[in-house]
């Protein structure tokens, strides 16, 4: 169509006024044999890829405040105490036990009857020394710093770490093969009591997750256990002494049942043996693939005095804290080896200990 038809429309309803009267939309010779040969409003095609704009990476976050993955806590120093004996070229550590002895017999002036005398016995313990190593190198160091991650400082925990898990382990368990035993198995220890049967017809405490003994029932098995080494130590403990108890986090919820007068178990333990510590570990629990070093005979509870009369009853030994090797350079890495020992644990004063196994 001419624009001059539509120009006079456009001058009487508009503002646009033309100094030059247009005659057509476009140029007549613009035009072919088949009508209009160019579209002033097609896109060309893309020379490049399609996208959606800037790379996904320019508007990703990341999270400074890293989430560690957590592991079950390592109690045994906690429970028993831990001392350093000997260093970490010892081959072997023997302890010393003193047995006073005597015999006495009527008085007479001229008589020499009678003995007095002690008698030394040596408990043998075969140190384990054991290691892990550290290893980074220049370019993993410096990617891993783009995350804001100090991996060299990271690695080293890690070490730490895996070192004391090890060693918590050996205090309970000792090492398999040495004279070298746990708080757990010493060969020492007295043999565990049974728990007695509960009124839902089982020994156990917990079922399922459910606390299906009875507020009195467990504060029997535990004032059994206080009895059997107040029994055993022979008028050296009593029901003021300071004792440890330890058991699994499970069997220490389950303390919180209550009997028909709204009191608790831990309540009848504070006011029955004031001197009692709770003390818990996934050790004293049910073994399992989450917990492998559980027991496989049931729930355990053990209960100890830390001294009697003034001696140590027993603790964890490690002959070699933490050693530090030293840092070793390659063409562009690093490494350097951790090193720690162990004694296990140490009975001492075996009638101060007491255990229930199949809670």
């Amino acid at each position: 169509m001419d624009f001059a038809q539509e120009l006079a429309y456009f001058e009487a309803n508009s503002k646009i006024s033309f100094e030059q009267k247009p005659t057509h939309y476009i140029l007549p010779e613009w035009k072919g044999e088949q009508g209009l040969q160019i579209a002033m409003d097609a896109q060309p095609a893309l020379v490049s890829t399609a996208n959606a704009g800037i790379p996904a990476l320019l508007t990703t976050f990341i999270d400074p405040d890293m989430l560690r993955i957590l592991q079950s806590p390592n109690e045994a120093a906690a429970i028993y105490g831990e001392q350093t004996k000997g260093s970490w070229t010892d081959n072997q550590a023997l302890f010393p036990v003193l047995e006073n002895t005597g015999t006495t017999v009527g008085y007479d002036d001229w008589s020499e009857g009678g003995n007095a005398d002690v008698n030394a016995e040596w408990e043998p313990r075969e140190p384990f020394l054991f290691q892990t190593m550290i290893e980074y190198g220049d370019l993993e160091v410096d990617r891993a710093a783009l995350a804001k991650i100090a991996l060299v400082s990271e690695k080293q925990q890690a070490a730490a770490k895996a070192i004391d898990r090890y060693k918590n382990k050996t205090y309970f368990y000792g090492v398999a093969g040495l004279a070298n035993y746990g708080m757990l198995n010493d060969p020492s220890l007295l043999p565990s009591i049974a728990p007695a049967v509960k009124a839902y017809g089982g020994t156990k405490w917990v079922v399922n997750g459910n606390v299906m003994a009875t507020a009195n029932e467990i504060y029997a098995d535990i004032q059994s256990v206080i009895t059997l080494a107040i029994s055993q130590a022979g008028g050296l403990l009593n029901t003021k002494s300071v004792f440890k108890l330890g058991m699994s986090p499970q069997s220490n919820a389950a303390l919180s049942a209550t009997n028909q007068f709204g009191i608790n178990v831990g309540d009848l333990l504070k006011k029955n043996f004031p001197g009692l510590t709770l003390y818990t570990a996934v050790q004293f629990g049910v073994a399992s693939a989450s917990n492998p070093e559980g027991q496989t005979a049931g729930e355990l509870m053990q209960l100890f005095a830390p001294s009697v009369e003034g001696q140590n009853a027993g603790y964890c030994i490690t002959n070699c804290t933490m050693r530090m090797g030293r840092v070793i350079p390659a063409v562009s890495s690093f490494k350097q080896k951790v090193i720690s020992g162990t004694m296990g644990g140490l009975v001492r004063i075996p009638y101060a200990y007491s255990s229930m196994l199949g809670l």
